[in-house]
């Protein structure tokens, strides 16, 4: 077996094809490059008290039933409540709720009402105890059913029980989270031809 010597990504140039000059990027900086999906408001009751929390560490795990592994951090006032309630909301947001979500992100629901705060309206889900967003196009109905890498990774498997959207809105226009402040808004879609359905 021939082992190519180790390269240096910023050793190529434009010109030569379509690799582009490259520099080290700090580790503490990847997460910005493979943010998996759209920022999402992941809503928790307990003990009376609602709360939205922004979260963007989220990923598909599975089809049918819906499953989708999220990270909380243990910090969080969110983590508690999940912990011990094993359900929650995950409320998907469109750009005009952006300013919503940052400010959602940068308060403690141990001391905001983020609902009244940041002018969002809570809603009764058909079958957990935590609201629903009205203000968000898509509601995800959720229960925690594995909890094996929380004390590790604070990372929850949940299932989603059910699904709401609103029939309106055909191309929404999500944020996904870059660090520091930053978004990207999702952009044009295009359609290529594929046997997957």
């Amino acid at each position: 077996m021939v082992v190519s010597p180790r390269v240096d990504p910023g050793a190529y140039h434009e010109s030569e094809g379509t690799h582009t000059r490259k520099t080290n990027l700090p580790l503490s900086r990847v997460y910005r490059l493979i943010e998996p999906g759209p920022v999402v408001l992941l809503t928790t009751a307990r003990k009376g008290r609602a709360n939205v929390m922004p979260m963007s560490w989220h990923a598909m795990l599975e089809f049918e039933p819906p499953l989708i592994a999220c990270v909380v951090s243990n910090r969080n006032y969110s983590f508690q409540a999940l912990k011990a309630t094993k359900e929650c909301g995950i409320n998907i947001p469109t750009v005009d709720l952006a300013s919503a979500v940052v400010r959602c992100g940068n308060s403690s629901g141990r001391t905001v009402d983020k609902f009244t705060a940041f002018g969002l309206t809570p809603t009764p889900a058909s079958l957990i105890a935590a609201p629903l967003i009205a203000e968000c196009y898509a509601n995800l109905e959720c229960r925690v059913v594995d909890t094996r890498m929380v004390t590790r990774y604070n990372l929850f498997v949940l299932e989603v029980l059910t699904a709401w959207h609103a029939p309106s809105v055909k191309q929404a226009k999500t944020v996904h989270h870059l660090g520091f402040g930053t978004f990207m808004v999702a952009g044009k879609r295009i359609t290529l031809p594929s046997k997957m359905r």
